[in-house]
């Protein structure tokens, strides 16, 4: 019975894995700019999940839990270490969900972070406004905002390439 239990959450981390594993890297990258530390915040993540067991609505619930903690706990290494080497710009490519991605993953690395987080997960993995509101526990309109402000930063640093 305990082999069971055991076998079960084994298979259910490697499908958390499979799953979210990529997205949750690419995530703890675009904020890090570092990525031994994006795989470290992303261990710690499947840690935090075998470790509290949390119980789920449906798939969206789990994955919104995942990336809160992930984000919560790059925010944390960001504040408590001094970052070491950033990554290459050339070298996001590599971690790029697809080509036409690249270009606005560029400029989202030379965002701040408040920015970064809401443009990466409205644009790149395709969130609602409603539902990065819920994941990073602030309301609507505050998003709202800073894909606003996102936005025109990205195409102010356009405007400056090709002018």
């Amino acid at each position: 019975m305990l082999q069971q239990a055991v076998g079960s959450t084994g298979q259910d981390i490697e499908r958390i894995v499979d799953t979210y594993g990529n997205m949750l890297f690419r995530i703890c990258l675009l904020i890090l700019c570092n990525e031994n530390d994006a795989e470290d915040v992303v261990q710690d993540t499947f840690i935090n999940y075998l470790t509290k067991s949390p119980t789920f609505h449906d798939s969206e619930h789990e994955k919104a839990w995942l990336i809160t903690v992930a984000t919560n706990r790059c925010k944390n290494m960001r504040r408590f270490n001094l970052m070491r080497r950033h990554i290459d710009i050339c070298d996001l490519q590599l971690y790029s969900k697809d080509v036409e991605s690249y270009g606005l993953l560029d400029h989202l690395m030379k965002l701040p972070n408040k920015y970064k987080i809401v443009l990466l997960l409205n644009y790149v993995e395709g969130y609602k406004v409603d539902e990065i509101a819920t994941l990073l526990n602030i309301t609507s309109s505050a998003v709202k905002k800073r894909l606003q402000r996102g936005r025109v930063i990205i195409r102010e640093s356009y405007r400056k390439e090709n002018s």
